[in-house]
């Protein structure tokens, strides 16, 4: 059962950084490119959090991977301020590839499946 409760624990503070770092990034960047966070990997001790991102347009992915890492100490400050965890992470960006080329593989199918029609 206590495995169990630590894994609740885990999903729920992913939530609340995954939300907080969402709402950071609407409020400080640009809206060219548009950045989507795709998914986070919280370490078990909380303490590192890798958020994985892509972009609108897909040429957007280096500018927002200059803007992540150049406000990360800003986001620390604003998951201190909007978040109520007990420690707050030190923050790494990734571009999502896998997102990408998931994207890519439905794309494909699409056409597949138009054609077949």
């Amino acid at each position: 059962m206590e495995q169990n409760t630590s894994f609740d624990r885990h999903d729920r503070i992913r939530s609340v950084l995954t939300e907080t770092v969402a709402s950071f990034i609407r409020n400080e960047a640009n809206t060219t490119p548009l950045i989507t966070v795709t998914r986070l990997d919280v370490a078990p001790n909380y303490r590192n959090v890798t958020v994985y991102f892509t972009t609108i347009p897909e040429g957007g992915e280096k500018d927002a991977l200059i803007f992540l890492k150049r406000k990360g100490g800003n986001l620390r400050g604003y998951v201190m301020k909007h978040s109520h965890t007990k420690i707050v992470p030190f923050f790494t960006f990734e571009i999502d590839y896998g997102e990408r080329n998931r994207q890519l593989i439905d794309t494909i199918v699409d056409k597949v499946e138009r054609k077949e029609e």
